[in-house]
């Protein structure tokens, strides 16, 4: 494959001894121009004293439920709390098996785990990343799936799971369908957003997501009233009335101040989606003309730029490549003050945490792969055309 530079007529401020660092992200760049909407939403939480759920969560929760098309958002302590309140929240809980993909963040795992449940793994798809359908119904059909309650897919990257194959199965085999939406605010399959697709979702909003909060923060989303009901107990301490405790439930509630500023984020969040997809089509283009993209799925002299599947509205939580030599050009983009980030290096089934699980190495060969190929690249709505094509330039260096 014939590669080049970086084509005439696209500007470049990257070269040279003055090449100045691209962050792969810079969160005073979101803050700066909300500085005023953000200090005075903090300021009423002060003034009302409503420092624990409150009214203030409440409103964050009413946006929220609108802007996905869901009936429920309740807003919860973190990501990983949301993803056990939806699994315990759904009646998942001791002797049930939930079908999860090793290819994601540990919390899809230990959320499981910690609602008594046991994880059944399943391969991924290589283009994608996300948890296979085809491997999900070998499972199912193989010894470990006589005991599965659910599939929990993972929307990994901000690209959502092929949400038709997963309700198929859930109808056809009774199974319950969790989103791990937690990269993936705002993502749509065949029109509908991502926390609509199941029975229940979970989303985060640790600072790096595409809507973040100030610190640690989730939420539950659902159009099952029953959920809704079992997820706001289950989120305070097991309490339908106060200091009465129908269950072991947990202290998993949102605080005043991140409701307050998502509840300003919320607003901007859709412009700052389509401000990350046209950077990633701006990335592909660059790798293109330069001679650098590879068709699919595994990599060769080139690198294999991520696409969007059919059907699907991808969010671009992390734009993520796969190249043979991953550890040499990131090492070679750090020397040149270029961020970059992998997600993920170990698969969870060869994590030391989860040796009980049963798995070892060679049992999924894709997601094992991808562990070794990926590599995450600056991707945020601030992001300069002159940083990008600093990566694109950087990149095209080094494989060529």
């Amino acid at each position: 494959m014939q590669k080049t530079a970086i084509p005439e007529g696209v500007e470049t401020k990257s070269g040279g001894a003055a090449r100045a660092p691209v962050p792969m992200l810079d969160l005073r760049r979101q803050y700066e121009p909300l500085r005023g909407e953000l200090l005075e939403a903090l300021g009423q939480v002060l003034e009302t004293q409503q420092f624990i759920l409150g009214e203030h969560v409440a409103a964050f929760e009413r946006a929220a439920a609108e802007q996905l098309g869901v009936k429920h958002a309740l807003g919860c302590s973190s990501g990983t709390d949301a993803l056990w309140l939806a699994l315990a929240g759904t009646g998942i809980g001791a002797g049930a098996s939930v079908v999860t993909t090793p290819f994601s963040f540990f919390a899809s795992v230990s959320a499981i785990l910690r609602a008594g449940a046991t994880p059944v793994l399943a391969d991924i798809d290589p283009g994608t990343f996300n948890l296979s359908p085809a491997a999900v119904k070998a499972v199912l059909d193989g010894e470990r799936g006589s005991g599965v309650k659910a599939i929990l897919p993972v929307h990994l990257y901000g690209l959502c799971s092929d949400a038709t194959a997963f309700s198929k199965l859930g109808r056809e085999r009774g199974l319950t369908v969790i989103e791990d939406a937690a990269q993936a605010w705002g993502a749509e399959w065949n029109g509908v957003k991502a926390g609509a697709l199941g029975d229940a979702a979970a989303f985060s909003f640790y600072p790096t997501k595409n809507l973040s909060a100030a610190g640690d923060a989730g939420m539950v989303t659902t159009n099952r009233d029953d959920v809704a009901e079992r997820v706001k107990m289950l989120r305070n301490q097991g309490m339908r009335r106060r200091y009465h405790h129908d269950e072991l439930g947990w202290n998993a509630r949102m605080d005043g101040f991140q409701g307050a500023v998502l509840n300003v984020k919320v607003k901007y969040v859709d412009a700052w989606n389509e401000t990350r997809r046209e950077l990633a089509a701006r990335y592909g283009r660059l790798f293109a003309r330069a001679g650098l993209a590879e068709n699919g799925p595994y990599p060769a002299n080139g690198l294999v730029p991520p696409y969007e599947a059919p059907g699907t509205k991808h969010v671009w939580h992390q734009y993520v490549i796969r190249v043979a030599r991953r550890d040499a050009l990131r090492e070679f983009l750090t020397a040149r003050g270029i961020g970059s980030e992998i997600y993920y290096p170990v698969p969870l089934h060869l994590q030391e945490a989860l040796k009980g699980l049963g798995y070892s190495e060679g049992d999924f060969p894709e997601a094992e792969r991808a562990a070794r190929e990926v590599l995450a690249l600056p991707i945020f709505p601030e992001l300069r055309e002159d940083e990008q094509n600093a990566v694109a330039e950087a990149i095209a260096e080094f494989l060529s």
